[in-house]
């Protein structure tokens, strides 16, 4: 993945510099590493909105990611880099020798 830069055809484009999402894996994410994602829509447990204007979008399904890097003395190679929409970085899909996935 490389970043992208633009000729300073007008002024907002002068400075813009935008991640190149083309090496990124196009297909669906793996589906026993993901689980179902509701969304609040500003609201609270008493269904009172606690934060305006927050609502629809298009519907997400939660990657879930190993952050505790449980296995230690197996080796894993990373499969390809995918999209998350459920937050800022790209993810890997990391396979271990033993033939397990994770995120």
């Amino acid at each position: 993945m490389a970043l992208k830069k633009f000729n300073p055809i007008t002024p907002s484009t002068r400075q813009l510099v935008i991640v190149d999402r083309s090496g990124l894996y196009k297909g669906k994410p793996v589906k026993g590493l993901t689980e179902g994602l509701t969304k609040s829509g500003g609201r609270n447990n008493y269904g009172r909105i606690t934060a305006r204007f927050i609502g629809g979008g298009h519907k997400r399904s939660y990657r879930i990611i190993d952050f505790k890097r449980k296995k230690y003395d197996v080796v894993g190679t990373v499969e390809r880099i995918e999209y998350d929409p459920n937050r800022t970085a790209f993810i890997a899909l990391i396979k271990y020798d033993d033939g397990e996935l994770s995120y």
